[in-house]
C-alpha cells in the first residue's frame, strides 16, 4: 500500500521536550489532528496547538486516577486496523472508529521513581505505565500504516520527512521506529521484573528464566586482536543493580583516547583487586595479571611500592586506586617515567586532572565512589550459553581461621598474611603470592601446576623473600610449593586447607619452623 498521510495523531509523553513545537508543525504544517492527554493535553494548548481530549474521542471519561483513558477500543482499533483490508475497515466504520495514524507516546519514569531512597512501594506501581506500552505495540504491530514516536530527538527528522513525501512517512522509517518501539518496551518491562524481584521475598537469586539487558556504550575499533570486531556494552543502571553506582561501566573518562576491549578487561582487574582494601591502595596491571599490589598510610606512597615490585611489567599497564589521585601521586607516576595506558579512582582532583593534561592518550576513569569487592552477580560466556555467579570478595572472618603448624604467625606475619590473602585473590590461578611490608614482591599465577606458580613467585622476587610470607589461593596438593617457598626465606603462609595430604604440608612447616594458616575458604580465579 502507498504510504498513508498523518492525518491524526495521538500525544502523550513524560518528556516534554520539543513537543510543543512538534505539534504545531503537525497541526500547522499538515493538518493533523491533536489527541491528547492530561499533563501533555495542557502544555500543548498553553502553546497555541488545538487539541482534542482523549475522553472526547473515546466518549468515556478518564477514570481510576489516570489509571484507564487509553485503554479503549476506539484508540486501539484506530491503530490495529489494517487500511487495505475491508473486513478491517467495515468493522471501523460500523463502531464508529477513525484511523489514528500517529502515536507519541514516552513511558513513565519508572527507573527514576524507584532511584529515589524514599521511593514507596505503592508509588513505584504506580508508575508502572500501561496505557502507554499498549499504545506503543499496538502502533508498532501496524507499523505499515502508523508512524510511532518514543524519542523527542527524531522530531525534526520526521517532519523533514513528512515535508518530502506530502505528509506521509516511508516504511523505511516506520519499521525502524516500529524496532524501537519494542527494544523501548522490552527495557522497560525489564527494568520493572529486575525492581520487583528485588521486592519479592524469597525470590531466586538464579531464577530460572534469568533475563541479562545491555546497553551499547561504543563500538569499540577492535576486540583482543585486530580482526574480531568488539563493542562495549552496560547494564542499566537500575536500582539495587551492581551497575548503578561507582562502577568501572559506569565511569566518567575525564580525558585521554577510547578504551580499547583489552584495556577493559585489565583495567576490571585492577578495579576489582583495589576494591579490597580499606587502607590506601594501588594495584598496576599488565595484561590481566597484577605485577604490583600494595597499601600504606598514604596513595603516593602505596603507588611507589606497588610500581617498585615489578618495574618491567608495570611499564604500558593500568593503575587502579581506592581514593581520589591528587597532584603528588601524579609527580610520583612521573618521576618513575611509568607509561600507563589507564588509570581508574573514585575520583581525581583538580590538580591531578591539570598535570595529567600533558599526557593527552592517557585515559582517566572516574567512578564516583568505590564499592566493596564481591556483592554482585558476574556472567562469563562460553559458547552456547552463560555462567552466572556471585561476585567473590576476601569477606571471611580471620577470627574463623586455624593454626595447624606448632609455630604461630607473629602479629606483623599476621598483618601480611591477610594482606597476601586478599591480593591473592586477585591472580590467576594457580596462583602463588609473596608479600612483605604489605606489598606483593612475587607474584606466579595462571600456571597448571601450583609449584610451578610458587617457583615464578619466588623467582621474581629474589632477595625479597628473605622475611617475606606466602598466599596460596587453593590448598597445597603436596608439600613442594611449601618447600620451594621456604628455601627462597618465606616465614609464613597462607592458604585454604583441605588437601587430603594437609599432614604433609604441616610435618613440613613443623620441621623448617614456619608459621601456616588455614582459612577455609578459597579464591580461585580463572
Amino acid at each position: 500500500m502507498d504510504n498513508p498521510q498523518i492525518k491524526r495523531a495521538i500525544i502523550s509523553v513524560t518528556d516534554k521536550t520539543g513537543v510543543a513545537a512538534f505539534a504545531k508543525a503537525l497541526e500547522d504544517e499538515f493538518g493533523v489532528e491533536i489527541v491528547s492527554t492530561g499533563g501533555t493535553a495542557k502544555a500543548l494548548e498553553e502553546a497555541g496547538v488545538t487539541v482534542k481530549p482523549i475522553d472526547e474521542l473515546t466518549g468515556f471519561p478518564e477514570m481510576m486516577d489516570g489509571r484507564v483513558k487509553t485503554l479503549h477500543p476506539v484508540v486501539h482499533g484506530g491503530l490495529l486496523a489494517k487500511r487495505d483490508n475491508p473486513e478491517h475497515m467495515a468493522a471501523a466504520a460500523e463502531h464508529g472508529i477513525g484511523m489514528i495514524d500517529m502515536v507519541v507516546v514516552n513511558l513513565y519514569q519508572f527507573e527514576k521513581t524507584v532511584a529515589k531512597p524514599d521511593v514507596t512501594f505503592a508509588d513505584a506501581i504506580e508508575h508502572i505505565d500501561i496505557g502507554g506500552p499498549s499504545m506503543l505495540r499496538s502502533a508498532a504491530k501496524n507499523h505499515e500504516s502508523v508512524t510511532v514516536v518514543t524519542d523527542p530527538a527524531s522530531y525534526d527528522a520526521i517532519l523533514d520527512e513528512m515535508r518530502a513525501h506530502n505528509g506521509a512517512t516511508t516504511l523505511e522509517t516506520r519499521r525502524r521506529l516500529a524496532l524501537e518501539v519494542f527494544r523501548t518496551t522490552s527495557a522497560y518491562d525489564n527494568a520493572i521484573y529486575q525492581w520487583l524481584s528485588g521486592q519479592v521475598e524469597g525470590a531466586d537469586a538464579f531464577p530460572q528464566d534469568n533475563r541479562v539487558f545491555l546497553e551499547k556504550k561504543q563500538d569499540l575499533r577492535y576486540g583482543e586482536n585486530p580482526h574480531q570486531h568488539a563493542a562495549f556494552y552496560v547494564y542499566p543502571a537500575a536500582p539495587g543493580h551492581p551497575a548503578a553506582n561507582n562502577t568501572l561501566a559506569r565511569a566518567t573518562q575525564l580525558q585521554g583516547k577510547e578504551l580499547s576491549y583489552n584495556n577493559y578487561l585489565d583495567t576490571d582487574a585492577a578495579w576489582a583487586a583495589v576494591r579490597e582494601y580499606q587502607e590506601p591502595a594501588c594495584v598496576c596491571v599488565k595484561h590481566l595479571t597484577p605485577c604490583g599490589i600494595a597499601v600504606d598510610n598514604d596513595l603516593a606512597t602505596a603507588y611507589e611500592k606497588a610500581y617498585g615490585c615489578d618495574p618491567v611489567s608495570a611499564y604500558g599497564g593500568v593503575l587502579a586506586f581506592n581514593r581520589e589521585v591528587t597532584a603528588d601521586v601524579c609527580q610520583h607516576i612521573f618521576a618513575n617515567k611509568q607509561f600507563v595506558e589507564c588509570i581508574v579512582a573514585p575520583s581525581f582532583s583538580a590538580e591531578a586532572q591539570e598535570l595529567y593534561s600533558q599526557k593527552k592518550n592517557a585515559r582517566l576513569l572516574a567512578t564516583g565512589g568505590c564499592n566493596p569487592a564481591g556483592h554482585g552477580v558476574e556472567y562469563r560466556a562460553v559458547e552456547g550459553g552463560l555462567l552466572m555467579q556471585e561476585s567473590d570478595g576476601v569477606t571471611e572472618d580471620p577470627a574463623t581461621f586455624t593454626v595447624p603448624t606448632e609455630r604461630k604467625p607473629t602479629d606483623e606475619e599476621m598483618t601480611q598474611l591477610l594482606f597476601a590473602w586478599k591480593a591473592v585473590k586477585s591472580v590467576k590461578s594457580n596462583a602463588v603470592l609473596l608479600a612483605k611490608d604489605n606489598k606483593t614482591v612475587g607474584i606466579g599465577g595462571g600456571q597448571p601446576n601450583r609449584v610451578n606458580a610458587a617457583r615464578i613467585a619466588v623467582t621474581e622476587a629474589a632477595e625479597r623473600a628473605q622475611g617475606a610470607v606466602a598466599a596460596s589461593d587453593a590448598f597445597l596438593p603436596f608439600s613442594d610449593t611449601l618447600q620451594v617457598v621456604a628455601d627462597a626465606g618465606v616465614t609464613a603462609l597462607i592458604q585454604p586447607g583441605g588437601s587430603i595430604r594437609d599432614d604433609e604440608s604441616i610435618e613440613l612447616a613443623n620441621k623448617l619452623g614456619i608459621a601456616m594458616v588455614f582459612t577455609g575458604h578459597r579464591h580461585f580465579r580463572h
